[in-house]
């Protein structure tokens, strides 16, 4: 944790300052940029030191963090040299477990990346290292932030709809193609699948707003169009995402070339869930529609609320709970505008800088937040669950609950 030194103050006294939180990053990819967005020399933390397994990766590091970036190949090197507060884990989803259980173990604060970890049994690996090294465990389930899904859950936490009885939510995945067919998303192996990868986003607002996690799931599905594109040639080594995607010329979704070479995860999946407490809740993704969004609906004992759009300046929440007899309705009893900010100022509707600004507090002061290890971990586990269940043919899968001590330790704070 950071320490605190005495610093001159005007007139010859002595005033407390602490000095920056020292971090590092593991994986330097697309989402490393939630790592440089931490990167705030004299205003309290710095990037240290970063780390991947492809060297070609280390520019993107020194133009971030400055020349003196202390670079590694591996994480093991940078623990033995490094004395760090905190490390951003943004690697692949089927690496999170290993890396995330090591540095918890050695005490370091760990930010992972959503997901947590591609099984249910994996997550509880994590949360049990976390106790077992008495360090922060933080998980960038960045949606939480995201002015939408904060105000959804505000509309239902002072009544305006009554008690939640139904969630839904549809996913237009519009980039699908290019955002998770091209690289190692693509492959099972390092996913599970897209019910748990792109899900788990999902599944854990559904979680949120429902205040209930998944009991029980079913689903149906299949890899229903990229698996009909024969060119598999992948991409370099070294690339992310935005040195491929090609909005204006990948339409229809089968002109998309240059798939990974193993493509093995659901393009379409729907699924049907109970919830504590009667709650029932479905969740559909598709990878190939013209637009990119997602439609989140909530049914109450007194009205219902939809979200149109999900970030920018045309997104609102409408909510209808007056008695109509009339059919279809557009205009909404209730409208709330979203705030007029976008992905200029940090990505996803602004949530990911008010997600790092909470982890560098968290790490620091400790306390409560809005992100939960345990509900990351109840996301994780619906997702696998339905995705055994796609697999089997729709056959109704239970979801495996944590351990309770292990449950009371988080929610009394990690400790």
């Amino acid at each position: 944790m950071s320490d605190t030194t005495l610093a001159p103050a005007p007139g010859g006294a002595e005033r407390p300052r602490t000095r920056d939180l020292r971090l590092a990053v593991i994986g330097l990819g697309l989402r490393a940029t939630l790592a440089r967005q931490a990167h705030r020399p004299g205003e309290g933390s710095r990037v240290v030191a970063a780390v991947d397994t492809a060297p070609a990766m280390f520019p993107r590091a020194r133009e971030w963090f400055g020349d003196d970036v202390r670079l590694y190949g591996g994480h093991r090197e940078l623990l033995e040299a490094e004395e760090l507060d905190a490390v951003f884990v943004i690697t692949p989803d089927h690496t999170h477990e290993q890396l995330a259980t090591e540095l918890l173990r050695a005490g370091v604060a760990v930010f992972v990346e959503k997901p947590l970890a591609i099984t249910t049994e994996g997550c509880d690996r994590v949360l049990e290292a976390a106790r077992e090294g008495g360090a922060r465990l933080y998980v960038g389930h960045n949606m939480r932030h995201m002015p939408v899904v904060r105000t959804m859950r505000e509309l239902i936490q002072r009544g305006e709809i009554g008690e939640v009885k139904a969630v839904w939510c549809r996913h237009f995945v519009g980039h699908g193609g290019d955002f998770y067919f091209k690289d190692w998303h693509a492959d099972r192996r390092n996913t599970t699948g897209l019910l748990l990868q792109k899900g788990a986003h999902d599944l854990d607002v559904i979680h949120w707003l429902a205040g209930a996690y998944t009991e029980r799931v079913t689903a149906l599905g299949g890899l229903t169009l990229y698996g009909d594109i024969a060119d598999r040639s992948g991409q370099a080594p070294g690339t992310v995402m935005p040195d491929w995607y090609d909005p204006e010329n990948n339409w229809p979704p089968l002109a998309n070339t240059g798939l990974n070479p193993v493509v093995d995860v659901e393009d379409l999946s729907m699924v049907v869930m109970r919830l504590q407490g009667g709650v029932h809740a479905s969740y559909q993704q598709c990878h190939y529609t013209p637009d990119y969004w997602r439609n989140y609906t909530v049914i109450g004992t007194e009205g219902r609320l939809e979200n149109f759009g999900d970030h920018g300046e045309s997104a609102e929440v409408r909510v209808w709970n007056r008695r109509s007899r009339e059919g279809y309705r557009a205009e909404a009893d209730l409208v709330v505008p979203m705030p007029s900010r976008g992905d200029e100022e940090g990505g996803h509707g602004g949530s990911d800088p008010l997600l790092v600004a909470e982890f560098l507090r968290f790490v620091s002061e400790g306390g409560a937040t809005d992100t939960s290890p345990v509900a990351a971990r109840e996301a994780v586990a619906a997702g696998v669950a339905a995705t055994e269940s796609l697999r089997d043919g729709g056959t109704p899968v239970t979801v495996s609950r944590l351990a309770p001590e292990l449950a009371r330790w988080f929610a009394d704070g990690q400790g």
